[in-house]
């Protein structure tokens, strides 16, 4: 991979995380960046793939927060496709948040 590559993912990635942390948790009022709850976000070409937990696995904005990321990271005119990865390992605890 070439070093212009590498600055290039690496801007496109800085613009997806800037974009998430407009998603709030309405539960909280906090974005979802501040909270801890992405811990990935890869990006290939104008697919986007975030990996993301909830506060917990009942959590009923879940839907709503997903939603969220979506549309956000949508608005880059780049993205051609936006994939929202919930996982539960590690399971997010309030020491996550920054």
């Amino acid at each position: 991979m070439s070093h212009a590559m590498d600055q290039e993912t690496l801007a496109l990635h800085d613009a997806v995380y800037q974009q998430l942390k407009r998603v709030i948790d309405p539960e909280v009022g906090q974005s979802i960046i501040k909270m801890g709850l992405v811990y990935d976000i890869q990006v290939n070409g104008g697919d986007v793939v975030v990996i993301m937990t909830l506060t917990t696995p009942g959590c009923p904005l879940g839907q709503s927060i997903t939603r969220g990321v979506e549309g956000v990271v949508k608005e880059l005119t780049w993205v051609s496709s936006v994939h929202v990865e919930i996982v539960w390992d590690p399971p997010w605890t309030p020491a996550m948040m920054r």
